[in-house]
């Protein structure tokens, strides 16, 4: 009776969560398809690489998006490593004890800093104390400043998971602490890493608080002939770079072009796709990486038939 009891159980409970798993993918689908439908028309050339109109109508989003991918790969340059390393340090060297507490102490309050608070930050230290003004690296510096929690987390944990055994056989084959690290521990955590770095890059293509404050509301007219020091060098670090998410926040609030809701809806539809396109291609990227450090099973297969001939 007890087990026929607990079975009924055990079967309300796994179809009350199948339920809220299912609600979670039914409302990720609307979101998606009914931004995509309002935004309608977005992959036109003339959209995505055109030049945006503050006055007329039909301007494009070429700027921001480039913005957008210049913003995530600086960001990403400096975010994974210090996220990486601080992963390292917290699950192999440090020690337990009041040291290892005020650091985590620290981390958490960084995860829980609302992003426009950081943003005032990034707007007295890297716009006005530094004299850069709204700069590119000045984003990047502030949108790493929010992630830099949540990725160190990620990362001690993925490293923490790998199990004990695999460190001692490698320390026990002669290869040092370092080595370890490098060559069996982070190959074995990389899949829980880039989920990390996934969920960085969706804060960076979504962030608009903090970057109105550090890379600006604004871009120059952009181009690629100037010298690198230039203010209208794409690659300038050090120019003011409107990404598509403020681009958007600004359209929604000040816009005065005629389609100005329009182009705000479009903008959002690319945002959605860029979003879903770097996490189809991380994962890949996590499984071939995966294969590659551990072995493809295709490989194995090759070898054993190799030996056994």
């Amino acid at each position: 009776m007890r087990n026929k009891n607990a079975r009924t159980v055990n079967n309300i409970w796994t179809g009350i969560f199948y339920g809220i798993a299912a609600l979670v993918v039914a409302l990720l689908v609307y979101l998606v398809v009914e931004i995509i439908a309002k935004g309608w028309g977005f992959w036109d050339p003339n959209f995505l690489f055109g030049k945006p109109s503050n006055t007329m109508a039909g301007g494009g989003i070429g700027p921001q998006l480039f913005n957008s991918f210049y913003m995530l790969v600086l960001t990403l340059i400096i975010s994974i490593p210090l996220g990486l390393g601080a992963g390292i340090y917290l699950a192999e060297y440090a020690k337990q004890g009041r040291f290892l507490n005020f650091v985590r102490l620290c981390i958490e309050t960084m995860a829980s800093l609302p992003s426009i608070v950081v943003g005032l930050f990034g707007l007295l230290i890297f716009v006005t104390f530094s004299g850069w003004g709204y700069t590119l690296i000045g984003g990047a510096l502030v949108i790493t400043i929010l992630n830099l929690p949540g990725l160190t987390r990620v990362c001690e944990s993925a490293i923490a998971s790998v199990p004990a055994s695999v460190k001692e056989a490698s320390l026990g084959l002669g290869a040092t602490k370092w080595q370890t690290i490098v060559k069996v521990v982070i190959p074995s955590a990389i899949q829980q890493i880039i989920t990390g770095i996934i969920l960085t890059a969706g804060r960076i293509f979504g962030e608009a608080a903090a970057l109105i404050y550090t890379a600006g509301l604004t871009t120059p007219m952009l181009n690629s002939n100037a010298d690198l020091t230039s203010p209208v060098n794409p690659f300038n670090i050090f120019r003011p770079a409107e990404t598509l998410a403020v681009h958007i926040w600004k359209l929604n609030s000040e816009g005065i072009v005629p389609d100005a809701r329009l182009i705000a809806t479009k903008s959002a539809a690319i945002l959605i796709i860029m979003v879903l396109l770097f996490n189809i291609v991380a994962r890949l990227v996590a499984k071939l990486l995966d294969s590659y450090f551990k072995g493809s099973t295709k490989t194995k297969k090759r070898k054993d038939v190799k030996s056994a001939a």
